[in-house]
């Protein structure tokens, strides 16, 4: 099935200059959905054993919470400031048009439990490397990297950190 053509493309969109991918006619697409969360599940095999599923604000959620059930995972959310009752971990980042905080619950992860992170597309990566940042300090362990586009264009999967497996199944050039 040819995911590409489920995500709708809108120019200038969150500002000027911004080409944004909406998914949304993927989720409404029930076919299209099952398969898109079928191959980012197929994508996480050789990652080793996993815990939890950590899905990022806020399409990430939607993808990381139906890939968590896929898997039989549980779901832990990463959120913008505000948003989850303390206490909470915050990290700082930089995304393609300005800045930004992520949160996580202090205590949602233990040291040494594995997870992969989640997200609908990675651009610049500060958000995924904001994410793995978050994870490190709770001292839990990142065992990989799922997004269901890549802008190949920008640094994204480079400014992930090295030698942690990254599934994509969407490269946009």
């Amino acid at each position: 099935m040819d995911l590409r053509s489920l995500i709708r493309l809108v120019p200038d969109f969150p500002k000027p200059g911004i080409l944004f991918r909406d998914m949304t006619p993927l989720l409404q697409d029930p076919t299209g959905f099952r398969v898109a969360i079928e191959r980012l599940a197929a994508g996480t095999a050789s990652m080793g054993s996993l815990d939890y599923i950590v899905g990022i604000e806020s399409r990430g959620f939607i993808l990381g919470a139906a890939l968590a059930q896929h898997l039989g995972l549980g779901f832990v959310p990463v959120r913008k400031p505000g948003k989850l009752p303390p206490p909470v971990l915050s990290q700082s980042y930089s995304l393609e048009y300005g800045q930004d905080q992520l949160q996580l619950h202090a205590h949602a992860l233990r040291p040494g439990e594995r997870v992969l992170i989640v997200d609908d597309l990675i651009a610049t990566g500060g958000t995924a490397v904001a994410t793995a940042e978050l994870i490190a300090q709770t001292g839990a362990v990142v065992g990989g990297f799922a997004f269901l586009i890549e802008l190949a264009f920008l640094p994204g999967c480079k400014a992930l950190p090295q030698g942690i497996p990254t599934h994509v199944l969407m490269v946009e050039e």
